[in-house]
């Protein structure tokens, strides 16, 4: 069975203001939102490999939580590491604005520890929830090192963190090197525009980088890509089939809107983890880029409509869950 790795910080959130009716709620985030749209929305025979690093405090609720995954493969589980886990508060102050402030001590990757655990997989997914999941020069080692297609979700890469550990943007140093190491790229607007300079000009240079296609998340308007015409078929030829099979594809640069339905949003949490999560399965399972991310934002409205990680995979699926 092809397997798609995932790689992104489990985190536990405390989160104030989302509906003041409710109070503190605690529960996990970060990765969780992505595996969950993964679980619900990658094709059949394709099996989830985590490869999170989750601190000794909440190894075992996080063994609880990746228990619930369906689609994960039968021998995978994440690395418990002997510092503190990941934790986040988060100050909502409207739908879609938010003050983060993290603490925590899990390490990043290198290369001498992915290298073995890629070296079976098919495609990678790849989320920045901390921003220290891996330093370039890992990252630059994992695409000269894996032949399969990498989505990643900078996310996290744009943000740097104060003293008492809010997350503030901030440019991101040697950009055009982090984006040659990824087939898809996803950014949110803020993340792009913090990228700096003329959105297309951006998108060019990603382009010329070898990133296949950027997608940028625009919230409730859906969300804007720029590609090179070649994603679907990069995607099939490095996951299940020989590149041989596959036609010639002339490159050719395509930019649109694909716009979402309006919804009552309960929680934004996790919207843009669900919407990736989403869009790299449908793609893995060969749908059109336009397809793929028009199911990402279904996917997103729908987690929009659902409060927390837990359950939400059966609620993507159409699944009844209880409150």
């Amino acid at each position: 069975m092809p397997k798609v790795g995932v790689i992104g910080s489990l985190v536990w959130d405390e989160i104030h203001g989302r509906d003041p009716a409710a109070g503190v709620v605690e529960e996990w985030g970060g990765i969780a939102y992505a595996l969950a749209s993964l679980d619900a929305h990658l094709p059949a025979h394709w099996e989830i490999v985590p490869l999170i690093k989750v601190g000794h405090d909440l190894a075992a609720e996080a063994s609880a939580f990746l228990g619930t995954l369906r689609r994960r493969a039968p021998a995978a589980r994440f690395i418990e590491v002997p510092v503190p886990n990941n934790r986040v508060v988060l100050h909502y102050q409207s739908d879609e604005r938010r003050c983060e402030r993290m603490a925590g001590g899990v390490p990043a990757w290198n290369w001498s520890e992915l290298g073995p655990m890629v070296r079976d997989l098919d495609a990678l997914y790849v989320n920045f929830l901390s921003g220290f999941e891996m330093c370039l020069g890992t990252a630059e080692a994992l695409r000269q090192g894996f032949g399969g297609p990498i989505y990643a979700d900078l996310h996290s890469l744009l943000l740097g963190m104060q003293g008492d550990g809010v997350r503030v943007l901030k440019p991101l140093p040697d950009a055009p090197s982090w984006f040659g190491c990824f087939d898809v790229i996803q950014v949110n607007e803020d993340e792009m525009n913090q990228l700096g300079g003329d959105p297309m000009t951006l998108a060019a240079g990603m382009l010329a980088q070898g990133v296949s296609t950027l997608i940028v998340t625009l919230g409730p308007r859906g969300a804007v890509y720029v590609t090179d015409g070649q994603a679907v078929s990069r995607y099939v030829g490095k996951s299940v089939h020989a590149a041989t099979d596959l036609p010639t594809y002339r490159p050719t640069v395509r930019t649109a809107l694909v716009p979402t339905d309006i919804v009552d949003t309960i929680d934004p949490t996790g919207c843009g983890d669900v919407f990736g999560g989403a869009v790299f399965s449908r793609l893995l399972a060969g749908e059109n880029l336009e397809a793929a991310i028009a199911a990402g934002n279904r996917a997103a409205a729908r987690n929009a409509a659902f409060r927390g990680a837990s359950g939400l995979a059966s609620h993507l699926r159409g699944e009844l869950v209880a409150p």
